[in-house]
């Protein structure tokens, strides 16, 4: 297998080894490769020959058609174009879901005057993003007034509510999906 034909595999042995809890230095003693080269493989710097792989899947109990196919399978473009509503019954007026399905990435659209009306506090981080109009965000105690283009970070853990202060507000709500778990490097 050369260059072009090896596999990007990186994403697919990152999840399998942590679905594991195994660490790098496991994988590596278990496969007799090396920890620097495994870490290049997970994160797309290095491509893995076909023994290679074989011997990483076998480290990771799994086979390398496996982990090929979760590889294939974590490859998504998916368009979304505007005033377009993917569907999504549970979803009230005025909410777009701009990332479609489940992923590592979380994403909506607030259009309007919405009043969350409750306090929020996410696992994972976020992004609030005013496209359009004004917004207030409480975040731990402290206000913040957001105007057209203005962006507030939220690490997980951070207790929060906003709602949107003028007519046609539109607000992005960009965040790490609940379902994955953030890991500091």
């Amino acid at each position: 297998m050369d260059e072009k034909e090896s596999p990007r595999v990186g994403a697919a042995v990152k999840r399998r080894r942590r679905a594991l809890q195994l660490t790098l230095a496991v994988v590596a003693s278990r496969s007799g490769l090396s920890v620097p080269f495994l870490s290049q493989v997970e994160n797309d710097r290095a491509r893995p020959s076909r023994r290679s792989l074989e011997l990483v899947a076998e480290a990771l109990e799994t086979t390398a058609g496996e982990l090929l196919a979760a590889a294939e399978a974590s490859r998504t473009v998916d368009l979304v174009r505007s005033g377009e509503r993917p569907p999504d019954p549970a979803l009230p007026a005025g909410i777009r879901q701009l990332v479609r399905g489940r992923h590592q990435l979380h994403a909506l659209e607030f259009t309007g005057e919405q009043d969350a009306g409750r306090e929020f506090q996410h696992r994972n981080d976020e992004l609030l993003y005013v496209a359009d109009g004004a917004a207030e965000v409480e975040a731990e105690g402290r206000a913040y007034r957001l105007g057209r283009g203005d962006t507030l970070y939220l690490s997980g853990g951070v207790r929060h509510r906003w709602r949107a202060t003028e007519p046609g507000t539109r607000l992005l709500v960009v965040a790490v999906a609940e379902h994955v778990e953030a890991e500091e490097e």
